[in-house]
């Protein structure tokens, strides 16, 4: 299954030759699904009890158009693509008839329907924004029952163009990402239209992301007021679930794409320090991506070749296995809206030492379904606590089964379809 942490951060100093960033600290939520409250919100309270197909039917929603940078077939799919082919697939299952709009995917179809929806690809991975918002202006876009932005760094403007009751998916702040992936120019130019140009025009829209702490950032970081936010955490899927025997090597599992903003030269850096005390210790970084070179070369330097393993893009089942059999599942991500793959291990009983980011702070209960670290020597100390306790890492699997345990697919669908319906049902 495809997988995409997207991440970033500000200096915090120097570890092991790395330069890594950190964004003020948000304060941690704790507890489980009861935190987020959902269906406590006053516009949201009618819906509490209702099915996806009383939701729509509540809401007057049988047309639903959808706007993305991606969709979930596209090569470099990840977290948001994962995020909204569940939700999209759980609304057309309940009856919706919902259109995908989103980039070209090469020598991949222009219309094709996937899991009850459909999906249109309109054009290249940057004209699709200028071309969705010039339909939207037609009317070709936007004059249906609702409709969906999913905001994954660059806007789609559809508060200029939209003309029916509209959410936005906003998982996070990209922030300081721009500098990591783009050129000098571009990365500015994407700051400041996440920055400064695009959240004067969302004030006023309702968003939807997916922890308690990726909210408090959108608010302090883009101004957005807290009370058009909603917290809609993603769901597990049940075939996650605990089973099979643990590795009888200490074995650390980490998964996502092979790119800058994952930090993956950072936690190989721990790793190999953590092995000094566990000289036993196996790895497996399971993903793709164009950083996989200087991976392999950072592992080959490190001399981590023979136990350090990058097995690509794993299906599945392998998956399973993977987080089944792990001692502890790791991310060093410098931003995540929520951290999918952390709640999809803990539902197979395996903790997580992650990185103290936003969406972190949701999806790992620090001491109780893992273990949050601030720096490489932070990283390396909970990796190592970690592994040599096996008292604290079965009370941290527990409580990580137990955690997970509360997030459904359809919980996340019935959130969102609710929050879209509300504001279908405050226009008439």
């Amino acid at each position: 299954m495809k997988r995409d942490m997207r991440d970033d951060g500000a200096t915090i100093g120097d570890a092991g030759g790395f330069e890594f960033r950190e964004d003020p600290p948000v304060e941690p939520v704790a507890g489980g699904l009861t935190e987020y409250s959902l269906f406590d919100e006053p516009g949201l309270r009618p819906f509490a009890n209702m099915s996806l197909t009383e939701i729509a039917k509540a809401g007057g929603l049988r047309r639903v158009d959808v706007v993305a940078w991606r969709d979930f077939d596209d090569p470099e799919a990840g977290g948001s693509e994962l995020h909204a082919h569940r939700i999209l697939t759980a609304w057309a299952e309940s009856g919706l008839d919902i259109t995908l709009t989103t980039s070209s995917v090469p020598d991949a179809r222009s219309v094709v329907r996937r899991d009850g929806y459909r999906v249109v690809r309109r054009a290249g991975r940057y004209a699709v924004f200028p071309r969705t918002m010039l339909s939207g202006a037609l009317g070709r876009l936007g004059t249906g029952d609702g409709l969906v932005e999913v905001w994954n760094g660059m806007p789609f403007f559809s508060p200029l163009w939209a003309r029916c009751p509209r959410v936005t998916f906003l998982h996070h702040v990209h922030a300081d990402m721009w500098k990591m992936v783009l050129p000098k120019g571009l990365a500015e130019l994407g700051y400041g239209i996440e920055h400064h140009l695009a959240p004067p025009m969302y004030r006023r829209s309702r968003i939807v992301t997916l922890s308690s702490s990726s909210k408090a950032e959108i608010v302090d970081r883009l101004g957005i007021p807290a009370e058009r936010i909603t917290v809609c955490p993603p769901g597990v899927e049940s075939r996650f679930m605990p089973g099979g025997e643990k590795s009888e090597s200490p074995l650390v599992v980490a998964v996502g794409r092979l790119v800058p903003v994952k930090r993956f030269e950072l936690m190989i850096e721990a790793l190999v320090r953590v092995r000094r005390r566990h000289p036993d210790l196996v790895a497996v970084i399971a993903g793709e991506g164009y950083e996989r070179p200087l991976l392999e070369d950072l592992i080959r330097r490190r001399g981590a070749e023979s136990w350090i393993s990058l097995p690509g893009y794993v299906e599945e089942d392998d998956l399973l296995d993977l987080y089944r059999s792990a001692w502890v599942v790791a991310s060093s991500s410098l931003r995540e809206g929520w951290g999918m793959t952390v709640t999809e291990a803990g539902a197979c009983g395996t903790p997580t030492v992650a990185s103290r980011i936003s969406g972190h702070q949701d999806a790992v209960i620090d001491d109780r379904s893992g273990l949050l670290f601030d720096d490489l020597d932070g990283m390396v100390g909970a990796l190592d606590a970690t592994l040599s306790d096996e008292i604290l890492r079965k009370r941290l699997g527990i409580g990580a089964f137990e955690h997970a345990s509360q997030f459904t697919w359809d919980e996340a669908a019935r959130g969102t379809l609710a929050v879209l319906a509300s504001e279908a049902v405050a226009r008439r």
